[in-house]
Formats: structure tokens, C-alpha cells, sequence
């Protein structure tokens, strides 16, 4: 493919994004670094997202060689005009879901592509409306794909976005967690 002279790094832990990643026909390597997901209480939205696809980008600065590549990507659900990252136990999966159950909210996505003499960061913003979920729709999603790897306690592909997500407004692999057509884009652009 046109960008083969790239070698090509994720920084990224997620399989969703890994076969995204797969399925767009990128040749790469898998090195994950970790990094305290940690931002400034002033953000909001995709400054988040922005903020920490950037943040997994720093740990590889100044080792890049000419041809080399990273990809580091970050995921929120923002609702009620704060930011949903993941789950830390079975009852904050379940406030989570409860806080989404009957409305919409945002996912945001954002990339951060970083070379050895250049950096770009770009996001993806997507609108997903939920049915209102039962107590026992949500403690069976819970209980049974243990979403505690996702933003918002919940993966669009799973069994919760079948029975549950009545809409969205924009891209279904930006909810998984990877804007491709837009990465696309970036890469056309290098």
C-alpha cells in the first residue's frame, strides 16, 4: 500500500482497536507504555480526548526513528457535561449505565499520530441514543461481558449496543474506540 515505507506503531492495549487497525490493512507493531491517564480538571469534551491521546504519545518522543510511526488514541462517553471514562468496579459500570439508559450523549475519540519531526491530533465526535435499559438488562450486561476496559461501561458491538442503542449520529467504529475513515485520511495526508 501507498504508506508500506511507514512503519507503524500502536500504543494501545485495546483489541477493538487493534482490529480496526487490522481490518484497514496497516501492517504494525504493538508497544504500549504505560501512562497515568490523568488530565486537567478545565477540560471538557474532546479537549480530553485530546489531551490524553497526546499524553501516550509522550513516552515515545525522541526514541522515533525517521520512518517510524505511533498511534496512541483515547476514548470518552461525555453526558451531563462531564466525561465517562472506565468503570472501576460492577456498581460504577452500573451508575454509568444508569446515567445513559433512556437518553443520548457524545463519544469522542481522538488520534494522535507522532513521527520523528511531526505530530498531528485529530477527533471524532459521535451522538449514540440508549432505550431506557432495564435494572435487569444492565446487571446482565454487566455480570456478563464485564465491560471494565470500556469508556461509559459499554462496547457498541456487544450485546448492550444490539438490544439497547436505538441511534447514532456518525461513525460506529469511532464508538468502538478508532475514527478509521478519518485515520484514513491522515495517513493519505502524511
Amino acid at each position: 500500500m501507498w504508506f508500506s515505507s511507514y512503519k507503524f506503531i500502536l500504543a494501545s492495549s485495546s483489541p477493538r482497536r487493534q482490529q480496526l487497525l487490522k481490518d484497514l490493512g496497516l501492517d504494525f507493531t504493538l508497544e504500549i507504555k504505560e501512562v497515568e491517564e490523568v488530565y486537567p480538571d478545565a477540560l471538557k469534551g474532546h479537549q480530553i480526548t485530546d489531551y490524553l491521546s497526546d499524553l501516550k504519545s509522550k513516552p515515545f518522543e525522541n526514541t522515533l526513528r525517521k520512518n517510524e510511526i505511533v498511534i496512541t488514541s483515547d476514548t470518552i462517553v461525555w453526558v451531563n457535561d462531564q466525561a465517562l471514562g472506565k468503570p472501576k468496579s460492577y456498581e460504577d459500570a452500573i451508575d454509568m449505565l444508569c446515567m445513559l439508559s433512556g437518553t443520548s450523549h457524545k463519544v469522542i475519540t481522538s488520534v494522535c499520530l507522532t513521527g520523528s519531526d511531526f505530530k498531528k491530533i485529530f477527533h471524532d465526535t459521535v451522538t449514540v441514543y440508549f432505550k431506557k435499559l432495564s435494572k435487569q438488562e444492565m446487571e446482565y450486561y454487566v455480570t456478563t461481558f464485564k465491560p471494565f476496559d470500556k469508556a461509559g461501561s459499554y462496547g457498541i458491538q456487544e450485546w448492550i449496543g444490539k438490544i439497547g442503542i436505538t441511534k447514532i449520529e456518525g461513525s460506529y467504529f469511532t464508538v468502538m474506540g478508532l475514527p478509521v475513515h478519518k485515520l484514513y485520511k491522515e495517513l493519505q495526508n502524511l
